[in-house]
């Protein structure tokens, strides 16, 4: 049977390691702290790919949607195997704050409707009968096939699920490749080290996020997961079910910097007060930055580099998203079967396609 190395122990290496253990492989799994080590255990938890949706990226909502419509199932054989990732269907409400943001809107609707998918245009005060809470908005944008899930139970769920089917953990940092049958190259922001064909390709974006709990008397978080541009910077609040409030989106260049600043916590916090006012009296329970693996385009580089070694990392702001859809083309690959639809696209031979003039 096949030998597989998996470099990597956030949702990806994780995900990849459980479904190919699976179906009887045998399995090594190389993180120096699997599960709490990277920026899987940051995440918000939004699994919204026709929310993220933005004319040219086509490809990304289309390996988004895959993935998302093998969640149920996915979520499903987690709990089989003895924890519950905390999987929700409350939707997403985006909204605006004036007339530029209203344009944004505007804009993403649009392209959702011509796509077909599911996307309800709000004025302000039908955002706010949706979520009372919510600050002085001029529109909304009302996404209801949106997901969210608790990233920290899925990773303890995809742990528990890797050890019951004999996933070997091997808590070092690989400087080379391991010596195995086949090897999926899942580190995230740290990939590009380990091959050269994605040595430039793969690259760290920096990300502050908080954690906030309601104090006595505070309103209690947004039933949505609550999406806006404040002053044209993104932010989101991702409701969890023990009214927790997961605040975040700050994202730039600062290479492997994981340092916490006091400009991002302010950007955050201004920009939630806005969106949410009554976030103001929430406790402050945690503040962390994570690094995400950022590619060229937005798409995830997945399939074959050579000599049995595979790709599984670039996924953005996309790795619990796609999750799902990357571990079933891992065990695609691996069986020799025909990969999920949309992964194609996702292909690492296009880092050396030649661009069009």
């Amino acid at each position: 049977m096949t030998n597989l190395a998996v470099v990597g122990g956030g949702v990806i290496g994780l995900s990849v390691a459980w479904r190919a253990a699976c179906t009887g492989r045998r399995v090594t799994l190389y993180d120096p702290e699997p599960v709490r080590g990277g920026a899987s255990w940051l995440a918000g938890g939004m699994l919204a790919p026709v929310t993220e949706a933005w004319p040219g990226e086509e490809d990304v909502l289309r390996l988004g949607e895959e993935s998302l419509n093998r969640w149920p199932g996915f979520a499903r054989d987690l709990r089989k195997e003895g924890v519950d990732p905390g999987l929700a269907g409350h939707g997403t409400l985006v909204v605006a704050f004036d007339s530029a943001d209203a344009g944004y809107l505007d804009i993403l609707a649009g392209h959702l409707h011509s796509l077909g998918r599911a996307a309800e245009r709000l004025t302000g005060r039908e955002a706010k009968r949706l979520e009372p809470g919510i600050g002085s908005v001029r529109s909304g944008l009302h996404v209801p096939g949106d997901l969210a899930v608790d990233n920290r139970k899925l990773l303890d769920a995809l742990y528990a699920a890797c050890v019951n089917h004999q996933v070997r953990f091997v808590r070092e940092r690989v400087e080379e490749l391991p010596d195995a049958e086949a090897v999926v190259l899942a580190a995230g922001a740290w990939t590009g080290r380990l091959h050269p064909r994605l040595a430039g390709a793969v690259r760290p974006l920096k990300g502050e996020i908080l954690r906030l709990k309601p104090r006595r008397g505070c309103l209690p978080p947004p039933s949505h997961t609550v999406r806006a541009v404040v002053e044209g910077r993104p932010i989101y609040l991702v409701p969890r079910g023990d009214q927790e409030l997961v605040l975040g989106a700050t994202q730039y260049e600062a290479g492997f910097d994981q340092a916490v600043t006091a400009r991002g916590v302010r950007e955050l916090l201004e920009g939630a007060e806005r969106v949410f006012p009554a976030i103001t009296e929430y406790e402050l329970t945690e503040t962390a930055a994570g690094l995400r693996a950022g590619s060229r385009d937005a798409l995830p580089y997945l399939g074959a580099l050579d000599g049995g070694v595979f790709a599984a990392t670039g996924h953005h702001r996309n790795g619990l998203l796609m999750a799902p859809v990357t571990a079933d083309a891992v065990v695609a690959w691996l069986e020799g079967d025909e990969p999920p639809e949309g992964t194609a696209a996702a292909s690492p031979a296009r880092l050396h396609q030649k661009e069009p003039v």
